[in-house]
């Protein structure tokens, strides 16, 4: 696919709602034409892509991938690898949102714009946070405000740890001085600056953003708590956060042992949350991916480890359609429209004239992934 266009006919499009079949023409990286039957005029350079009535939809906007490796929970060896550029695209992720984690000594805001700029060579749309667990944040510039407004890539902050024994314990006051500095600077650089909060598995929850939402003018909107569905005890404190206006993430990487332990499944928590009455909106799903999935023992001794897939975002979403019977619009929202909107990516998570040409061809009966086009690169993939 080299030429200067590319005409995608035959598409069963969900934008994420349901359109219907529609010929999308893509160019520069975006979405140029979208119509039941569109004929190039002539002279016009392009490829065509016959979707086959596959159902075609926005690629994923995974609001929180270690792209530049995380871990190191148990020591060097146990730092995670990179993201590579194949894993993204065969998992349908087309946007990033990386970030550090517990470790921000060995792993660097450089290092994580560095990886970031490097998948974009691959069609991909890779953005940065600011911060880590740390609280004094540690930063790219020596300031939250002006790595926004100076950074282009870095769109928001994260993960602020809260109720983790990894995380520093920030209190009210300290923590809202921190949404604060996120939510100027993303004001003067045109940006969301998004506080990506982790949440552990402590007893206080979403208690502190509670606490800094009574006490201070910061909209409830700047803080994304991720993880909440850890734990059912945290997923029914969800509903309550998002009444008075903001958003939860749910963390599709898991394991058995977690699972055990008292991980809701990320398709079961979403079914839960909107019969709960939390709007779709308000909901994001992410993989959490290349982080490490650390099970530690009563005393916060590590027991064991392992690598977040990026393709978890995907078989949540089939999980929920095919396993709990949820709308496939209503599921796919979740991963593309609700995180766009979360991030302020107007041009992320949509199929519409003027968006940019990051799209997944879906096997209409497995929702099996047969190809990912990013930024307007077509990447086919065995959906057998």
């Amino acid at each position: 696919m080299g030429k200067a266009m590319l005409l995608v006919r035959n598409a069963d499009v969900y934008a994420p709602h349901p359109m219907g079949l529609q010929d999308l023409l893509l160019g520069g990286g975006r979405v140029l034409a979208m119509a039941p039957a569109i004929v190039p005029g002539s002279g016009c350079d392009y490829d065509m892509l016959d979707a086959d009535h596959c159902i075609v939809c926005p690629g994923y906007v995974d609001s929180l991938v270690h792209i530049s490796g995380g871990g190191g929970e148990g020591g060097f060896a146990t730092r995670t690898p990179p993201l590579d550029a194949h894993t993204a695209l065969s998992a349908g992720a087309t946007t990033l949102i990386g970030a550090l984690g517990t470790d921000d000594v060995t792993r660097t805001h450089a290092d994580l714009l560095a990886a970031a700029r490097s998948l974009a060579v691959h069609g991909l749309s890779a953005y940065a946070l600011t911060g880590s667990y740390r609280v004094p944040v540690r930063t790219l510039t020596g300031s939250v405000r002006d790595d926004l407004v100076l950074v282009p890539d870095i769109i928001g902050v994260g993960e602020i740890a809260i109720a983790d024994h990894r995380g520093s314990h920030p209190q009210v006051d300290e923590l809202a001085r921190i949404g604060a500095d996120a939510r100027v600077g993303g004001l003067l650089a045109g940006k969301s600056g998004t506080v990506l909060i982790h949440v552990g598995d402590a007893e206080e929850g979403l208690a502190l953003l509670h606490a800094v939402s009574d006490r201070h003018p910061i909209p409830a909107a700047q803080w994304h708590p991720t993880h909440v569905n850890r734990h059912r005890d945290l997923l029914l404190q969800a509903p309550d956060w998002t009444a008075r206006g903001g958003s939860v993430d749910l963390t599709t990487s898991t394991t058995p042992v977690l699972v055990a332990a008292g991980d809701v499944p990320a398709a079961l928590a979403l079914v839960e949350l909107l019969a709960a009455g939390v709007p779709v909106e308000c909901i994001s799903l992410s993989s959490d991916g290349q982080a490490s999935l650390p099970h530690f023992d009563a005393q916060g001794r590590l027991l064991d480890l392992q690598v977040a897939p990026m393709h978890s975002l995907h078989a949540s979403i089939v999980a929920a359609v095919r396993e709990h019977g949820l709308d496939f619009a209503v599921a796919l929202t979740t991963a593309t429209l609700s995180p766009a909107r979360i991030w302020g990516l107007p041009r992320k998570g949509r199929i519409e004239v003027g968006a940019d040409a990051d799209l997944l061809l879906l096997d209409r009966d497995t929702l099996a992934l047969r190809a990912t086009i990013a930024g307007g690169q077509v990447h086919r993939f065995d959906a057998a």
